[in-house]
């Protein structure tokens, strides 16, 4: 197995990229290798610097660098040589299993898009969220925020790519897929949520267990959690917070912990050819560590080919 990092990409990169890849190189398999994709004096300074002396990782050289504030689509088409773009060609190639950056997420998104492609029968590539649940399990939130405005069709799609992710990523056989909204009963919601419940409720594909408010969030009323990538966001985000809220309140509970971006360290894009994750801008080095697991196991599930079967 092949795992691309954007060495360059992240408020705190290269540096906390390094040095989380190095970390990782500590628990994975030795037949995981972890490819480096950047500036390769810059990286080799780096592992020296870490004590890195082993034969997991590789370099791949990448002289350019997209800025968190760049335009996606122009920097991609003038920097054929940064770290994403060389990064998005090895995925293509298939030369590495999976690409992982705490860059710029909108080109991160365009890239996905622009070389492995959509999956085709997919309306819309989304981003999955890992929402803690009190049972210890985490929920799969689709989407959290590739997509602000939504049809209702492309909400039942959601659930059906979230149910198949769930099912291969997590060993769940049945996964339940609720809908976010503001109320359970079914004429509850804006009318496109309204739309959306009958066409996940009359879905054979999923197993879908019909609307649920954001007081169940983290309640474990379903393994699926389909909404819009507006309030998708906004939750996501919202329950992230609770990690530094309650620690500057002097607050400290294993569940909380989990709430921190940290604890799985990325987002995958789901309805797309390949494994492409992305990970906060702020990314220290132990949630690229976890982001490199999270890589692995979604390598190891093989989901984006499951969906590609589902929707053939």
């Amino acid at each position: 197995m092949r795992i691309a990092v954007d060495a360059m990409g992240g408020d705190f990169a290269p540096d906390a990229i390094v040095e989380g890849v190095v970390m990782a190189t500590k628990e994975l398999p030795s037949d995981v290798t972890i490819v480096l994709v950047g500036q390769q004096r810059i990286i080799e300074d780096l592992l020296q610097k870490h004590n890195y002396a082993g034969s997991g990782v590789e370099i791949v050289h990448a002289e350019d660098v997209i800025e968190m504030g760049e335009h996606p689509t122009k920097a991609l088409s003038q920097k054929p040589n940064s770290s994403i773009g060389i990064g998005f060609k090895l995925l293509r190639d298939k030369s590495v299993d999976a690409f992982c950056s705490a860059g710029n997420t909108g080109a991160m998104h365009v890239g996905a898009l622009f070389s492995i492609k959509a999956i085709e029968g997919v309306l819309r590539p989304a981003i999955a969220g890992f929402v803690p649940q009190l049972s210890g399990a985490s929920a799969v939130m689709v989407d959290i925020g590739a997509n602000a405005d939504c049809k209702p069709e492309m909400l039942l799609q959601f659930g059906e790519i979230g149910s198949i992710y769930a099912q291969y990523t997590f060993g769940i056989e049945k996964p339940r897929v609720a809908l976010m909204n503001i109320g359970e009963e079914d004429q509850k919601g804006s009318l496109v949520a309204q739309a959306a419940y009958q066409l996940l409720k009359n879905s054979r594909k999923i197993n879908f267990v019909g609307n649920m408010e954001g007081g169940d969030f983290f309640r474990d009323k379903a393994d699926v959690i389909v909404t819009d990538g507006f309030n998708g966001n906004i939750l996501f985000k919202m329950g992230e917070s609770l990690y530094e809220i309650t620690k500057e309140l002097g607050l400290k509970h294993d569940f909380i912990d989990k709430t921190n971006y940290e604890s799985v360290g990325g987002s995958p894009i789901v309805g797309v050819n390949g494994n492409v994750i992305i990970a906060h801008g702020i990314s220290s080095p132990l949630a690229i560590k976890n982001m490199l697991n999270l890589a692995k196991r979604q390598v190891e599930s093989n989901a984006y080919t499951k969906i590609a079967q589902a929707l053939s």
